[in-house]
C-alpha cells in the first residue's frame, strides 16, 4: 500500500517535466536529498503510530503531542492536498489511456478530464466496498507496475541517445540547482514524488498488528520507491530529449527505446495501473482522515459514520466524489494538461510540507523523555525526524517566496480555508479542543522503554466506537 501510495510510474509521468525543468541532469540528486529527510519523517510516523493507533494519523498525533489546532492543521493539509490530487492523479490516467489511440487526443484537456473522471469514479466505488477489496486490487496492480518498471528501468540504463552521458555527480551534486531557491523548487517536486507512502498510517485501525506493520510498511515503501525513482530518472536523462519531456508521453517514448513496437504501450499500462492504484490510496487517506475528524467532531460528525455492510466511511467518500468532480470541470478551464499538473504538483508540495513537518516535531516532543537514553533513540526518534521537519519547513518557507502567485493561491488558499471549520468547532466546544488530557504528554514518553519494544503502550487514542472495522 505504501508503494502504491507513492505511485512510482504515475509520479514519474506527472512530475518528471517539473523536476527536470528545475534540476536538469541533477534530478537524481534532488531525489536523493529529499529522500534522506523523507525517511526521517517515515521514522516519525513509525514511532507515533506505536503510541496512537488512529485513522487520522498525523491529525491525531500532532493534536495530542503539540496542540489541537496544529493537529487540525495537519489533518486539513492532508485533506486539501488529496482533493487537489484527485485532479492531478486522474489526468495522467486519461492522458496515457488516450495516447493508446491518438497522440493528439491525449493532449486534449477535456478528453483527458473525462476519461480521468471515469477512472476516478470506478476507484471510489472500490474504496467504498472495503479495505480488503482495495488491498487485493493493490497487490495485482502495483505488482504488475513494479515488474514493468524494474524490467524497463534496468534495460534503459544500457541504452542512451547519441551525445547523452552520465556522471556520478548527477547523483549527489548539490551546487547545480541555481542557488537555494532552485534547490528548494526541485526538492519540493521531489517531495511530491514520495508523497503517499503514509497511507499505511491512515489504515492503522484496519491493519493486523498495526503498531508494527503500519510504520514498517511506510519505511520500506519510501526506500523501495526511491530506488525506482533514481533508476528511471537516470534513464530519462540518458534516453529522452527535453522536447519529448515537454510532450507529456515521455515514458512511452522511453518504452519504445527499450522495446520497439510494444514497449511504449507496456509503459502506458504501467502508468495507468499506477494512477489507478494511487487514486485508491489517496481516497483511503482522505476518507479516513475525514472519518477521524468527524468522529472527533472537528468537522461535521456525519463524516464519522460508516456503512453498516462495508464498514467504510461512505459519507466522506460521497463528499469527496462530489467535490472532486467539480474540480475536474474547473481544472479544464486552466489550460493544458501539463500546466495543470505542474501547478498542482507544486501546490500539493507546499501542503504536504505542513503535515510532514508537524509530524517530525510531534515525535520528538512525544518521546522527549527517552530520546537521549541511547544512540539509536537519538538518531531515529530525535535527530533524523527533527532534521526532516526542519527540511520540510525550509521547503515551505523558501518556496512561498519564489513560486508563482497562482501556485501560492492554490496551495496556501486551500490551507487558509481550514480556519473556518477550525474556529467553528473550537467555539462549538469539540472535545478534541477542550480536553487536553487526551494528548500525548510526558507521561506517555515515560511509559515507553528505551528500545521501544513490546512494552510500548497505545495511549491517547480516540474512543474508537463506531470506527472503521478491523478488516484486514
Amino acid at each position: 500500500m505504501a508503494i502504491a501510495g507513492s505511485a512510482p510510474a504515475y509520479s514519474l509521468a506527472a512530475s518528471s517535466a517539473a523536476l527536470i525543468g528545475a534540476a536538469g541532469l541533477f534530478s537524481p540528486a534532488a531525489l536523493l536529498w529529499c529522500a534522506i529527510p523523507m525517511l526521517g519523517i517515515a521514522w516519525a510516523f513509525n514511532y507515533l503510530g506505536r503510541l496512537d493507533v488512529n485513522a487520522g494519523a498525523s491529525y491525531s498525533w500532532v493534536g495530542r503531542a503539540l496542540h489541537p489546532s496544529l493537529g487540525f492543521a495537519a489533518g486539513w493539509s492532508l485533506v486539501v492536498s488529496a482533493l487537489i490530487f484527485m485532479v492531478a492523479g486522474s489526468l495522467p490516467a486519461g492522458q496515457y489511456t488516450l495516447s493508446l489511440f491518438s497522440a493528439s487526443l491525449s493532449q486534449n484537456t477535456w478528453a483527458a478530464v473525462g476519461v480521468g473522471a471515469f477512472v476516478f469514479l470506478v476507484m471510489a466505488l472500490l474504496v467504498l466496498l472495503g479495505a480488503r477489496i482495495t488491498a487485493h486490487a493493490q497487490w495485482i496492480m502495483t505488482g504488475i507496475e513494479i515488474a514493468i518498471l524494474a524490467v524497463f528501468g534496468i534495460l534503459a540504463l544500457f541504452h542512451h541517445r547519441p551525445g547523452a552521458s552520465f556522471h556520478l555527480s548527477y547523483l549527489w551534486g548539490f551546487g547545480h540547482f541555481g542557488g537555494v531557491s532552485g534547490f528548494a523548487t526541485a526538492a519540493l517536486v521531489a517531495g511530491f514524488y514520495f508523497w503517499g507512502w503514509d497511507v499505511t498510517a491512515n489504515l492503522s485501525e484496519e491493519t493486523t498488528d498495526s503498531k508494527k506493520n503500519s510504520g514498517l510498511g511506510g519505511l520500506l515503501g519510501v526506500a523501495a520507491v526511491f530506488a525506482v525513482f533514481e533508476i528511471f530518472t537516470i534513464a530519462l536523462n540518458m534516453n529522452v530529449t527535453d522536447k519529448q519531456i515537454s510532450g507529456g508521453t515521455f515514458l512511452s517514448d522511453l518504452g519504445e527505446v527499450v522495446m520497439p513496437g510494444a514497449g511504449g504501450k507496456i509503459m502506458v499500462l504501467a502508468v495507468v495501473l499506477s494512477t489507478i492504484a494511487t487514486l485508491e490510496t489517496t481516497l483511503i487517506q482522505i476518507s479516513r482522515s475525514l472519518f477521524a475528524m468527524g468522529r472527533d467532531k472537528t468537522l461535521p460528525s456525519v463524516f464519522g459514520k460508516t456503512h453498516s455492510r462495508w464498514q467504510t466511511p461512505y459519507v466522506a467518500i460521497a463528499v469527496i466524489v462530489v467535490i472532486s468532480l467539480g474540480l475536474f470541470v474547473a481544472s479544464s478551464q486552466i489550460g493544458s494538461v501539463n500546466t495543470i499538473l505542474q501547478d498542482a504538483v507544486l501546490a500539493i508540495g507546499l501542503q504536504i510540507c505542513v503535515y510532514y513537518a508537524l509530524a517530525g516535531i510531534a515525535v520528538v516532543v512525544a518521546y522527549r523523555k527517552v530520546v537521549f537514553k541511547s544512540a539509536s533513540n537519538a538518531l531515529f526518534v530525535g535527530i533524523w525526524p527533527g532534521a526532516g521537519a526542519i527540511f520540510m519547513g525550509f521547503l515551505f518557507v523558501e518556496n512561498c517566496m519564489s513560486l508563482s502567485g497562482e501556485v501560492i493561491a492554490i496551495g496556501l488558499g486551500a490551507l487558509a480555508l481550514g480556519i473556518v471549520p477550525l474556529a467553528f468547532y473550537w467555539i462549538k466546544g469539540s472535545e478534541f479542543y477542550s480536553n487536553p488530557g487526551s494528548r500525548l504528554d510526558a507521561a506517555t514518553a515515560d511509559a515507553v522503554d528505551a528500545e521501544f519494544g513490546s512494552s510500548t503502550l497505545s495511549v491517547g487514542a480516540s474512543n474508537n466506537s463506531g470506527s472503521v472495522a478491523t478488516d484486514l
